[in-house]
C-alpha cells in the first residue's frame, strides 16, 4: 500500500510570537519550527499501517509557505521516523498562499504521485484553518473523512473504516480507497526518531519540485491566486490583574457573586 502524508512546518507552540510592522503576518525571525502536531499523528499512522501490512511505501509531502522557513527539516524528521521518501514543493511563486492555493499546489503534486491513502493532520496549529486537507480531497475528487481518531484498513476490499468522535458517540464511516483522512489527537502516539533512523534519513531521497515541475501558471497560485487575504492580525488584549477578595467566607462569596454579576457579567 502506498501512503502519502501531507505535513506542514509550524512555529513551536511555546514560541513567543510577534507581529510584523504592518500587522498582517507573524515575524518568523528567531522562531523555532516543528512538524505540525496533528501531522505527526498522520505520519505515525502511515508508518503503523505499513508495519501491520508488512509492505508498502510512505511518502511525506510539504510546501514551503514562506521563503524564511525550512520545511526540509520537518521532512528529514519524518524520514528519520521511518518514512521512505519526501517531496518538497518550493518556489517563490508559492509564497503568500491561502488555504485554496495551498491545496491547489498540493493537489497538483499529488497527481504526480501514486497513492492508495492520503493522510493529513486535521488542522495546522499556526492558523487553525482546518481547510487544506478537505480542499485537496475535493480538488482530487477523493472521498474524505475528517477528524479521525481510529482507522482500519481492509486491503483486500480496498476500503477504509474511519472512526470519529461526535457529540454523544462515535461515528464510523466506510470509504473506498483511495481516500483522504484528516487525523485527530488520540489516533496514536507518535514515535521519536531513533539514532539509526536519523542516520538513514540522510540517505533517503528528498526531491524538490518547483512551479515549473508542476506546470502551474504563476497567476493561479500563491498570493496572486489567493481567494482570501489577511487584513490585520491583533494580539489578544492583556488580561487584567487578579483580585483577592478579603473577609470571611460568607462575605467573600457574596462579594464574588456581585462582581461576577455586575462587573464580569457572566452570571
Amino acid at each position: 500500500m502506498k501512503i502519502v502524508v501531507c505535513v506542514k512546518q509550524v512555529p513551536a507552540t511555546e514560541s513567543k510570537l510577534q507581529l510584523t510592522t504592518d500587522g498582517t503576518d507573524v515575524n518568523r525571525s528567531g522562531l523555532s519550527f516543528v512538524i505540525n502536531p496533528y501531522d505527526e499523528f498522520a505520519v505515525e499512522e502511515a508508518l503503523q499501517i505499513k508495519e501491520r501490512l508488512g509492505t508498502g511505501e510512505v511518502t511525506v509531502l510539504s510546501l514551503r509557505p514562506h521563503a524564511d522557513q525550512k520545511p526540509e527539516e520537518a521532512l528529514r524528521t519524518c524520514l528519520a521516523m521511518g518514512a521512505d521518501k519526501a517531496v518538497l514543493l518550493s518556489d517563490q511563486a508559492f509564497d503568500g498562499a491561502d488555504t485554496f492555493t495551498t491545496a491547489l499546489v498540493l493537489a497538483s503534486a499529488l497527481r504526480r504521485l501514486s497513492f492508495d491513502l492520503l493522510l493529513c493532520g486535521k488542522q495546522a496549529v499556526d492558523d487553525d484553518g482546518s481547510a487544506v486537507g478537505i480542499q485537496v480531497a475535493e480538488l482530487l475528487g477523493l472521498p474524505h473523512v475528517a477528524v479521525v481518531n481510529k482507522l482500519e484498513i481492509n486491503q483486500g476490499a480496498r476500503t477504509v473504516l474511519a472512526h470519529r468522535q461526535i457529540e454523544g458517540g462515535i461515528e464510523v464511516v466506510e470509504a473506498p480507497l483511495p481516500a483522504l483522512i484528516t487525523c485527530q489527537k488520540g489516533l496514536n502516539e507518535p514515535r521519536y526518531p531513533s539514532l539509526p533512523g536519523i542516520m538513514k534519513a540522510k540517505q533517503k531521497p528528498l526531491e524538490v519540485w518547483t512551479r515549473d515541475t508542476l506546470g502551474l501558471p504563476a497567476e493561479t497560485i500563491g498570493v496572486a491566486g489567493a481567494k482570501q487575504r489577511v487584513v490585520r492580525l491583533e494580539p489578544p488584549p492583556p488580561r487584567p490583574a487578579g483580585r483577592i477578595i478579603g473577609g470571611d467566607a460568607a462575605t467573600a462569596v457574596k462579594e464574588l457573586v456581585r462582581l461576577l454579576h455586575e462587573e464580569a457579567k457572566v452570571i
